[in-house]
């Protein structure tokens, strides 16, 4: 039976669920009527299905009329600010539409001579204060119920929309990072009051100089900048090797590797960089 349950849908299980609840409300409210029937002796020869009959109608009535409240919900369900005094308004609405056609029915079956006066004085008074209240109170459920469920569609589809274009931006950043890739192209170096905007292939080698570092162009000229060697490291093209824990260096611009005592790599302006034990490995791999 659980397995028979699980594989119902959320919406079918929602509907299921509401109309249990208003199968229960109908039976209850029918047990209660031939309980004071019979308690205080008001009728002779009144049966539990005749009650039950009577019943149901009138709750037929009121479900006819609250599809009028659920297409009201999701128009406004959509919208961000939602006027409350006009669900209000249209909720009072039908309870009195609800107790207007309850009473024309109930009096057209009775035997009563019709009259507008004893429509309203006696069946749409005693329907007003039999009905309204459990009426009232049901439209006002249907309303937050159906409201959170609109808006609940509403995020899903979005969601989805959401999801969809996540997948349309993945397939095309696959597509574009074939021909490009994320290493940044130029440094921005704050300098006093202004910005200096270097291009990465004008760097020659970057220097570690305490928190800072020292980047040195083609031209001869050297920037601070607020960084970590560790930091451009990630940034920089696959070109730029860590070649000492002091300095990165641009291949492209490396003309000699001086195996000496002290490994060193030379670059076209003659500047010599020291290359680490530890890197020496990786500078002669990337030269192979």
């Amino acid at each position: 039976m659980f397995r028979f349950f699980s594989k119902i849908s959320s919406k079918k299980k929602h509907i299921a669920i509401i109309t249990l609840v208003f199968i229960i409300a109908i039976l209850f409210e029918a047990l209660q009527q031939i309980f004071y029937i019979k308690r205080f002796n008001l009728a002779q020869n009144i049966q539990f299905f005749d009650i039950l009959k009577s019943q149901s109608y009138k709750w037929f009535i009121w479900v006819v009329l609250s599809s009028i409240l659920i297409w009201y919900t999701k128009q406004k369900s959509s919208q961000k600010n939602n006027n409350y005094f006009l669900y209000g308004a249209v909720i009072l609405g039908l309870v009195f539409l609800s107790v207007i056609i309850i009473s024309i029915i109930q009096f057209s079956i009775s035997n009563d001579t019709f009259s507008w006066i004893l429509l309203f004085d006696e069946y749409v008074t005693f329907f007003t204060f039999q009905k309204a209240p459990i009426y009232t109170l049901g439209y006002i459920a249907i309303a937050i119920i159906m409201h959170f469920y609109f808006t609940n569609e509403a995020l899903q589809i979005k969601v989805e929309g959401l999801s969809e274009l996540k997948k349309t931006n993945a397939n095309l950043y696959k597509k574009l990072s074939k021909y490009n890739d994320d290493n940044t192209r130029v440094l921005n170096i704050k300098i006093g009051n202004k910005r200096k905007i270097i291009p990465v292939i004008d760097i020659y080698w970057i220097e570690a100089d305490d928190y800072c570092v020292k980047v040195h162009t083609n031209k001869n000229n050297s920037y601070t900048m607020r960084s970590s060697l560790k930091a451009l490291n990630d940034k920089l093209s696959n070109n730029f090797l860590r070649v000492h824990r002091k300095a990165i260096v641009n291949m492209d611009v490396v003309k000699e590797l001086n195996m000496s005592s002290t490994p060193k790599l030379v670059l076209n302006n003659n500047i010599e960089i020291s290359v680490s034990k530890s890197n020496l490995k990786l500078v002669k791999s990337f030269i192979g």
